[in-house]
């Protein structure tokens, strides 16, 4: 999968002096149903998460707080992306690696998931995905 298929998208945003509210629907506001939501926080200053990449997976990547940067790779380039925005997210498609850092204090990273967890979904060593890149072109 091309890195170019990774996108900003914008959420809806509704504003009122009491403050605002965004909502996300699956298959409307972003390119699956959720099947799973994750978030990090209290990452220590100079962590990074992530290091992995998906087989099937879709994902939409959310600062709820705070800020950090994406790292998106695809084989052949990366991509990185700051985060900062909880009406913005960032769509991950499946066999791309990323790897999230920059984290600053406060942050909270929300994850939405197209599938429930399953360790055989993920390529964690990065020679193993780049050897199922080649294989699948």
């Amino acid at each position: 999968m091309p890195i170019e298929r990774c996108v900003l998208l914008d959420l809806p945003k509704i504003s009122d002096p009491r403050g605002n509210l965004t909502f996300i629907e699956g298959g409307r506001h972003i390119p699956f149903d959720i099947k799973r939501v994750y978030y990090l926080y209290d990452v220590p200053g100079g962590a990074e998460r992530g290091g992995h990449a998906h087989k099937e997976l879709h994902q939409l990547i959310v600062a709820m707080s705070g800020s950090f940067d994406v790292v998106l790779d695809d084989g052949t380039g990366k991509k990185r992306i700051h985060l900062n925005r909880s009406y913005s997210g960032l769509y991950v498609c499946p066999m791309i690696w990323r790897e999230i850092d920059n984290f600053s204090s406060g942050s909270v990273c929300m994850v939405l998931a197209s599938i429930t967890y399953s360790e055989t979904d993920y390529y964690r060593d990065y020679s193993e995905y780049l050897s199922a890149l080649k294989q699948s072109s």
